[in-house]
């Protein structure tokens, strides 16, 4: 990796702190709070260093999450995945989660029954590619624009396994290319920028020299939103934000702050708690997913119901197009200013600019946080549960109902147990539930939750939920088990990446449906999924499983999740991209949404216009002319 140009020099003092300084600069500014002014503190320029020292230490001493590595060819941290141990039972490596290096001996014989899948294959003959066989084309150059932005970056670099990793995103059909074959095209060039300014000479440049830039924040999109066009003969630039990462300021007044986009969720969650605030958005790829993806892609996070989409939290995005940058300036709570711009910038999809600083609203930490959960003897019954919680308003800050399949998932995802009183207490339980109250161990769901705030609130929230939880027949299945529901979110896409090994494919995807045809809905997916890949001559078991995940007043988001064997197909992608296909066409047809929060890219933008309207799609593509003329924003998203 080539590296050039400078970092801020408030920047650099900053990561010169000591804790010492640190510490004694936080004393003082406690002692003198109450003579400062209301106005917003920052890291703007070095005469505000000293009365901002908090901040600056934030964004410059620890180490970003996007400085960790990442696996080239699945999900995650390179350090960290399922694997079989000495005993020949699953356990997850690595040191990122509480749960790393520890067995779960219930996981293996559930995938190989649920599953199908044969855990004792040779892994060395599975055919997949080594990382040293990947093969990168040359990358086309355009000098002129080369030497017009040469200095206006942080870091540059054309080596073969930069233009990989930004090549892709994290569909099946990505991680099947990246470890069985390849991209059809890659990006030629990865430019990573350190400031509005350079952004927009970069842009800029790209429009005076017919140049393609696809927008890069943590490379998570499900959508084939990072995919870039196999037919573009120009050069492209994968446009990498994550070396723009700081809080540019914090208005504790109005507990709003400025941030660049590139910065991880992680990362912003742990700096903003030191200064005891936080945003409350946590999608499921919060570790690796930016702020400038969560705008692109009007996402959605599992604490919604108590901080908002994000479309909630934003309260103006600053970005940079070819032919000038857009943004609000006034910070109002509210303005009737006509159309809202926010609104055509969340969700673009990297196609009409790049966003490089929003302002948001923020929350003060919350005193507790607690884990919760409920059983019900059946997912009708569940379902009709979270009706009433969104009726009544009484959604804590997380609350996920799980269907059968997934119920199971999560009791085999107990680590290994050495105590008797544990084991006991476990069957204690399970007599419980199945004998003296009769549910079926292959009919009954489960109900996550996560309360989040005040010691009183969170007793009445509680309270609250539980009671009407039992109006419909639901046990607390207590807070381990609200916990392990949380877990299973992060470890998704790791066992799906250890089934891949042994000729497994999976896939989740996600829709938004009214309340009343919710249930139909669930069960009508779940079952053309089925039928698909019967259709198109899978062998063994298919796996078919959802859970309601956000509750809205009107309706809910489901989330799906399908896979199955792969081994024997003569064409897997193509069967994998049929079955989800038909899996789409159903939702529609049973009045769900085309997406409630992974976007459109360009895995589903065949349905654009069913599902905006013919006239809607010409109104994209007006501002698509209006704002990028010559399609400098390329990578083929929506429409």
């Amino acid at each position: 990796m080539i590296w050039t140009g400078k970092i801020e020099n408030c920047s650099e003092l900053a990561r010169m702190e000591t804790p010492e300084i640190t510490a004694a600069t936080r004393r003082i500014q406690k002692t003198f709070a109450h003579l400062q002014p209301s106005n917003p503190i920052g890291v703007s320029n070095c005469a505000n260093l000293e009365s901002s020292s908090s901040l600056a230490a934030l964004n410059g001493v620890e180490k970003s999450q996007a400085d960790q590595p990442f696996k080239w060819n699945g999900w995650g941290y390179e350090d960290t995945h399922f694997a079989l141990n000495d005993k020949g039972q699953i356990y997850l490596t690595g040191n990122h989660y509480q749960l790393c290096g520890i067995a779960f001996p219930k996981l293996r014989p559930w995938a190989e029954n649920m599953l199908g899948i044969d855990l004792s294959i040779d892994l060395k003959k599975d055919g997949s590619i080594a990382q040293e066989d990947m093969r990168v084309p040359p990358p086309i150059r355009n000098e002129a624009y080369l030497q017009a932005i040469n200095g206006q970056y942080l870091a540059i670099s054309v080596e073969d396994r930069d233009r990989w990793h930004h090549a892709h995103g994290h569909t099946c059909e990505d991680v099947f290319r990246a470890r069985y074959s390849t991209y059809e095209r890659f990006p030629d060039v990865v430019i990573w920028p350190g400031s509005h300014e350079q952004v927009e000479t970069i842009v800029k440049s790209a429009h005076e020299h017919n140049v393609v830039i696809i927008p890069y924040g943590g490379g998570t999109s499900v959508a084939e939103g990072l995919m870039c066009p196999h037919h573009e003969d120009r050069m492209i630039v994968s446009l990498d934000m994550r070396k723009m990462n700081k809080i540019l300021w914090i208005d504790r007044d109005s507990l709003t702050a400025c941030i660049e986009t590139g910065i991880i969720g992680k990362d912003l969650d742990a700096r903003l708690a030191k200064v005891g605030l936080c945003m409350g958005h946590e999608p499921d790829s919060s570790e690796f997913s930016t702020l400038g993806g969560w705008i692109a892609t009007r996402a959605s996070g599992m604490k919604k119901n108590v901080y908002g989409n994000i479309e909630d939290i934003l309260i103006s995005a600053r970005m940079v197009t070819p032919i000038g940058t857009v943004e609000k300036p006034c910070l109002g709570p509210r303005q009737s200013v006509g159309p809202d711009v926010n609104e055509m910038i969340l969700g673009s999809e990297g196609t009409l600019g790049v966003v490089t600083t929003a302002t948001l609203k923020l929350r003060p930490l919350p005193e507790v946080q607690t884990y919760g959960s409920i059983v019900f003897p059946n997912f009708e019954t569940g379902v009709a549960f979270m009706r009433e919680i969104a009726k009544q308003r009484a959604a804590p800050a997380s609350i996920r109902l799980m269907d059968n399949t997934q119920f199971q998932l999560g009791q085999v995802l107990k680590p290994e147990e050495h105590s008797w009183t544990s084991e006991w207490i476990d069957a204690a339980k399970k007599w419980y539930v199945t004998s003296y109250m009769g549910y079926d161990v292959d009919k009954m769901v489960a109900a996550t939750l996560l309360f989040e705030g005040g010691h009183e609130e969170m007793k009445v929230a509680q309270k609250r939920v539980y009671a009407i939880a039992s109006k419909f027949h639901g046990i607390p299945g207590g807070e381990e088990n609200g916990r392990r529901g949380y877990f299973l979110t992060y470890m998704i896409a790791y066992i799906r990446d250890f089934a891949f090994s042994y000729y497994f494919m999976a896939e989740s995807f996600e829709t938004s449906v009214p309340w009343s045809k919710c249930l139909n809905l669930c069960e009508s997916v779940k079952q053309r999924i089925r039928d698909s890949c019967a259709n198109r001559g899978v062998q063994g078991k298919i796996f078919s499983t959802c859970r309601v995940t956000q509750t809205y007043d009107a309706g809910a988001c489901v989330y799906f999740y399908f896979g199955f064997r792969f081994q024997g197909l003569q064409d897997p992608l193509k069967v994998y991209v049929d079955v989800e296909n038909d899996a789409r066409d159903e939702i529609l047809k049973q009045g769900g949404s085309l997406s409630h929060h992974h976007g459109v890219g360009k895995l589903r933008k065949r349905w654009i216009a069913d599902a905006i309207s013919p006239m809607g799609v010409n109104l994209l593509k007006g501002l698509k002319q209006s704002a990028d003329p010559k399609n400098i924003f390329a990578n083929g998203n929506l429409f």
